[in-house]
């Protein structure tokens, strides 16, 4: 049961949207027939240790509706009542985003995350907002709003989602409470943007952590997510909450210190997102398996990381001064098991 209806939503996220919010991926078992509940377990209750107070239940990997709800279902389990747990609505088709979405909630989710499915092209506003207000109305989830290049909306207007458009859904979506705000990326036009016209009324989110932190020497951010940060272990909540605090100077310093991680992480991903609009999902699960997350091969089909990439990500974890396993790469496509050994 959900602790808010749709209309006092934004009230209860400008309580519980706080702190950063990074994401969980499936692990699988050694044959890819179920789900491993152990691993998905051990991952929740590595990123509470690490400061996280959520995370987003990855969906755009192989993985049916049911199985995603039983993912949900354990990482309730170990996040406990108080951990942010995000619903990702990235299934083939609005019916079944919303079919998923309803077994999730059931399992313990209560926020979504509003994506677009790579079948839904739409050439005007009208449609895209048809869209996001059928899945906000049919689950009643608190959701954050995701404007994003990937979904090809630029070809409607050129930042994608634009002020007069976002302005129209709040209106007429009350359970939208809070902007996942990446117009324009690489770059900061659309948080910027999201921030000026709309703080007041919704959670603003800015999820790159390379821009947050510098931002918050000016903007009042109280959360970030949802994003691949935890594979610098506890260094994003430990940097947000210093900047949060009125401590942004020893943020930086964290910063910096990381930055050798944080190019790595730009260097890799800039070899397959920007051409595919998709997220290399085995990036991610190497990158988490290097600071101790179970990892594990996806299920097919599902993208490789060359040998080349998996060093210059260990590497630069070495140089950033941050936890790294020992354990050569060959061990990553087998997952690491729940005992997190190092």
């Amino acid at each position: 049961m959900l602790d808010y209806t749709p209309t006092d939503a934004r009230s209860w996220a400008r309580g519980t949207f706080q702190g950063t919010i990074a994401v969980t991926q499936p692990s699988f078992s050694a044959d890819f027939t179920r789900i491993d509940e152990a691993a998905i377990a051990h991952d929740v209750l590595k990123l509470k240790d690490l400061g996280f107070s959520g995370t987003l239940l990855v969906a755009e990997v192989n993985i049916t509706p049911e199985e995603n709800a039983r993912v949900t279902a354990v990482a309730r389990e170990a996040g406990g009542p108080d951990f942010a747990l995000f619903f990702h609505a990235m299934f083939p088709t609005l019916e079944q985003n919303v079919h998923a979405a309803r077994l999730a909630e059931a399992a313990g989710v209560d926020r979504a995350l509003l994506a677009y499915p790579s079948s839904f092209w739409p050439t005007s506003y009208d449609e895209v907002f048809d869209y996001t207000k059928a899945f906000c109305d049919q689950t009643g989830l608190a959701t954050m709003l995701f404007p994003l290049p990937a979904w090809g909306f630029e070809r409607i207007h050129p930042a994608g989602m634009s002020v007069d458009f976002v302005r129209r859904v709040l209106d007429g979506v009350p359970n939208i409470v809070a902007i996942k705000s990446e117009q324009g990326y690489p770059g900061i036009p659309g948080v910027m943007e999201m921030y000026h016209h709309f703080r007041e009324e919704v959670v603003i989110s800015c999820p790159i952590e390379a821009e947050t932190i510098p931002l918050m020497s000016a903007l009042d951010f109280q959360f970030s997510g949802t994003s691949n940060t935890h594979w610098m272990s506890d260094y994003y909540p430990r940097a947000f909450d210093l900047a949060r605090t009125g401590r942004w100077e020893e943020a930086m310093e964290l910063y910096w210190q990381v930055h050798p991680a944080r190019l790595a992480n730009s260097a890799v991903s800039a070899t397959s997102t920007p051409g595919t609009s998709t997220i290399n999902r085995t990036q991610w699960k190497y990158q988490e398996w290097l600071a101790g997350f179970h990892g594990g091969a996806l299920r097919p089909p599902a993208q490789r990381l060359p040998d080349r990439y998996m060093k210059q990500l260990r590497a630069a974890l070495v140089a950033s001064g941050l936890p790294v396993t020992d354990s050569p790469d060959e061990d990553f496509v087998h997952g690491r098991g729940a005992g997190g050994h190092h």
